[in-house]
C-alpha cells in the first residue's frame, strides 16, 4: 500500500471534468428539456471556439421550436438573476466549466 503516503497536494490539483451535461436547475417539462439539452450540446461542440455563435444558434432554434422570446447565455464564470416564464428555464454545465443558460421571457 505505497499509495497511502501519496502527496496530498497532487490530490487537491485534480480537476473534475464532466463529459456529460450537468443540469443545475430546470423547471421545463421532460420533452422540452431533453431537446434543449441535446441542441445546446450540439451547438457548443460545433462552435466550441465561438460562444456567441453557439448562443445565437441555440436561441434561433428555440424560437422556432417553442415560440419567440428565448434568451441564451453561453460562457464561463458568470452569475445571473433573471425573470422568466414558469416552466421555461434551463441552466446546465457541459465539458467542465462551460455554462449554458436558456430562459423565456415575454
Amino acid at each position: 500500500m505505497a499509495d497511502e503516503g501519496a502527496n496530498p497536494e497532487k490530490e487537491a490539483e485534480k480537476k473534475i471534468v464532466h463529459t456529460y451535461p450537468l443540469v443545475k436547475h430546470s423547471d421545463m417539462n421532460e420533452e422540452m428539456r431533453t431537446e434543449a439539452i441535446e441542441m445546446s450540446i450540439t451547438a457548443c461542440e460545433k462552435y466550441s471556439s465561438n460562444y456567441e455563435q453557439a448562443a445565437r444558434v441555440i436561441k434561433e432554434t428555440m424560437d422556432k421550436k417553442f415560440g419567440i422570446y428565448w434568451h441564451v447565455v453561453v460562457g464561463e464564470g458568470f452569475g445571473f438573476e433573471v425573470s422568466y416564464e414558469t416552466k421555461n428555464i434551463l441552466y446546465l454545465f457541459f465539458g467542465g466549466n462551460l455554462a449554458i443558460l436558456l430562459w423565456k421571457c415575454s
